[in-house]
């Protein structure tokens, strides 16, 4: 399966069977009730609220929210707030985690906690997917805005979970470029290493199905004829899913270029744990917010099918 638009994974979001609740910790922000209250209307994902039970019951009010829409869990501080989230996960009342006003760090905290059981055993990433006008397909920037340092062993779980996501949302085999600035390997460039590490991972089968090149130069994995100038033999030059960063300076440029330059939408979850993460920033429009959380619904359906 491909996709072209983020709207067609918003689709899919809405048609799922089973319904899919958000862990919603820290709840008590007027940008908070909105987004949750959009995204049941829009039939994406109920949600529980955690949080000051007074406070959220004002913002309701304020905002003309049903008292009952949504069920409240009182917490006093974010780290309570995070921990009753992973409760909620963990007892199979949530489906998985939407940040309301604590800081990605306290709650990741509490995710990473070995007790809690939501670790996979890989380095959480972040997974942004656009929507870029001139590609003909979605595709996915990783990591430019979660992992640093970046060694070979923390590129292997970047690509691991890029590559394991889009199966999740039904590409049934995902093709992932590792960005260098040469095609070599250069003992000079550890970054070309990394590469050939990573690639040869996915050769020996470590990522399931899935095909990984590099390393690869932006050119040559986007364009088919600088490939054939360049004699490098790639099959999926200019059909990859997944753009995998050289580290995460690179990676956050490449996000900014394909949004602020080159006109994309992007939508983004936190992947590499056993149930994704929506962590979108308070200044992301709504719409960017609903469409991540299209993406994480799909992808804990999926979970749970496992």
């Amino acid at each position: 399966m491909e996709f072209k638009t983020l709207e067609e994974l918003v689709e899919k979001g809405k048609q799922l069977d089973k319904k899919i609740v958000m862990a919603v910790p820290a709840a008590e922000g007027d940008y908070v009730i909105e987004t949750v209250t959009v995204a049941k209307k829009e039939g994406l994902a109920d949600s529980i609220l955690i949080g000051n039970r007074a406070k959220l019951e004002e913002i309701m009010q304020k905002m003309n929210v049903p008292a009952d829409a949504f069920r409240i869990v009182e917490a006093e501080t974010h780290e309570e707030c995070a921990k009753k989230a992973v409760e909620l996960i963990n007892s199979g009342d949530a489906n998985f985690i939407l940040k309301g006003l604590l800081s990605t760090t306290d709650l990741l905290h509490e995710v990473v906690k070995k007790e809690n059981n939501l670790r996979t055993g890989r380095t959480m990433s972040h997974f942004a997917l656009y929507e870029v006008p001139g590609y003909h397909k979605l595709l996915v920037n990783t990591d430019g805005g979660m992992v640093n340092p970046q060694d070979a062993k923390r590129k292997a779980d970047i690509t691991h979970n890029a590559v394991e996501t889009m199966r999740k949302l039904g590409v049934e085999l995902p093709k992932a470029a590792l960005l260098c600035c040469k095609e070599k390997v250069d003992e000079k460039m550890p970054e070309t290493v990394e590469a050939r590490y990573v690639r040869d991972c996915a050769r020996n089968g470590d990522f399931g199905p899935c095909f990984v090149e590099g390393p690869i130069s932006y050119d040559i994995a986007m364009t088919p004829e600088h490939a054939k100038i360049k004699k490098f033999d790639c099959p999926y030059s200019g059909d990859f899913d997944i753009l995998v960063a050289p580290n995460i300076h690179a990676g956050n440029i490449l996000g900014k270029c394909l949004s602020e330059t080159a006109g994309g939408y992007c939508a983004a979850i936190i992947v590499g744990a056993k149930v994704p993460i929506v962590a979108s920033s308070r200044a992301s429009v709504t719409k960017t917010k609903l469409t991540s959380i299209a993406i994480a619904s799909l992808v804990a359906a999926a979970e749970d099918q496992q």
